[in-house]
């Protein structure tokens, strides 16, 4: 089964930065749409940002500006930098990859969450 596995989550003033990494543990012969999410104590997930396998991004509205989503193929690692925190920025942040490409890439995979913290 794919994992994936996050880190740079923590605590920081607004204003501050952070970058989240999720790294993928292995591939397949589906093609990949990377992206971001995250849940607020209390609401629904929601998307923040994704990077599809042609290489285009897209953004949630709240974030444009200040989130930019990249990727390392050779470390297949998806990153998401965070600039210009907000405290309504605080959430679990979760990875997730999105099969996609062929007949049976269907299946969605989710990292473990990692927490984002964002101080006024």
């Amino acid at each position: 089964q794919v994992q994936l596995v996050e880190s740079g989550g923590g605590s920081v003033q607004a204003g501050g930065s952070l970058r989240l990494s999720c790294a993928a543990s292995e591939y397949t012969y589906c093609s990949y749409d990377m992206s971001w999410y995250r849940q607020a104590p209390g609401k629904e997930r929601e998307f923040v940002s994704a990077m599809y396998s042609d290489g285009s991004t897209n953004y949630a509205d709240s974030v444009k500006g200040r989130f930019t989503i990249s990727q390392d193929s050779a470390k297949n690692t998806v990153y998401l930098q965070m600039n210009s925190l907000k405290p309504e920025d605080t959430a679990v942040y979760y990875c997730k990859q999105s099969e996609t490409g062929g007949r049976y890439c269907f299946r969605d995979y989710w990292g473990q969450g990692t927490q984002v913290t964002v101080s006024s």
